[in-house]
């Protein structure tokens, strides 16, 4: 098994998730900032041309964080990230979901529109004149969850999950792009030192 992963949020969350499992995984750094992730050798194992992707001893390869993140937690169910029970991945896939719609989208998005523009707007659709409305909209979810996890340690409860992992990813990551966490969200800053004190997030971090 093969990771191929990069800098970036995304690529941080899996492999946030491969440490809380414990797990060693052969790891293949792509240069995004060079574009290697669109030369031809790699678009052959993930033709969306995104990191990161989970190469199989067969050669199977699965891209996108969600598929990767689920895979994991089926084949490794020691750490569950997702759940141990129905009910258990049901809340988590609701908490990643609204995480996902209400920070990631809206943050990548005015990320890509302002501050990452030069880099991308060669690769995807950007769109500058909306980055800022993108970059309130994130803001505006951080404030919702931060009202939704009150004093809960875990945005699911007492449990550590893959939502939480994505949300810490991307809070960080926003630090770096001119969307940081407001100083006013205590609930999230309090979750966000705790998840700041794992191996994981230590061991992750650029």
């Amino acid at each position: 098994m093969k990771l191929y992963t990069s800098i970036g949020p995304n690529p941080r969350l899996v492999k946030m998730a491969i440490e809380e499992k414990g797990l060693m995984i052969d790891r293949v750094d792509i240069d995004i900032i060079a574009g290697n992730n669109r030369k031809p050798e790699f678009v052959a194992l993930n033709p969306t041309a995104t990191t990161p992707v989970l190469e199989l001893d067969d050669g199977t390869c699965i891209a996108e964080t969600v598929a990767i993140c689920e895979y994991l937690d089926e084949i490794f169910p020691q750490v569950p990230l997702i759940g141990s029970s129905a009910v258990e991945r049901a809340i988590t896939r609701m908490w990643w979901r609204r995480v996902d719609l209400m920070v990631v989208q809206p943050m990548t998005t005015g990320f890509r529109g302002a501050e990452g523009l030069s880099l991308f707007r060669d690769r995807v659709r950007c769109f500058p004149q909306a980055a800022d409305e993108f970059k309130l909209m994130a803001q505006e979810g951080m404030v919702w969850l931060d009202g939704q996890l009150g004093d809960k340690p875990y945005l699911c409860g007492d449990r550590l999950s893959i939502a939480d992992l994505l949300l810490y990813s991307f809070i960080e990551f926003g630090d770096k792009v001119g969307q940081p966490l407001g100083s006013q969200l205590s609930n999230l800053g309090r979750w966000r030192e705790r998840i700041t004190a794992r191996p994981s997030a230590d061991v992750t971090r650029v």
